[in-house]
């Protein structure tokens, strides 16, 4: 599956992260380096997000670490664009 990624990095609970999508509605998931690998790997893995369909899509931070965020279609064709910063 092709999805686009971005490394976080190291963040405090209740940050704030913004994505902004850019073409169809898509698949957020904000991710633990841990089930980020789970999920490259095609493992079974946890998130927080979902289907967002309007954008820009704000989720707090739930923990202290290293978080990810991905995009994807979740297997449907469009167009694809998104970009993230942490608030």
């Amino acid at each position: 599956m092709k999805f686009l990624s971005y490394d976080l990095g190291h963040l405090k609970e209740g940050e704030i992260v913004e994505v902004t999508l850019t073409g169809n509605a898509a698949n957020v998931k904000l991710m633990n380096s841990s089930d980020f690998s789970n999920y490259k790997a095609g493992r079974k893995h946890t998130y927080y997000g979902g289907h967002v369909a309007s954008s820009p899509y704000r989720i707090a931070v739930p923990s202290s670490g290293f978080w990810h965020v991905t995009v994807d279609l979740g297997g449907y064709s469009g167009r694809l664009g998104s970009s993230v910063k942490v608030l």
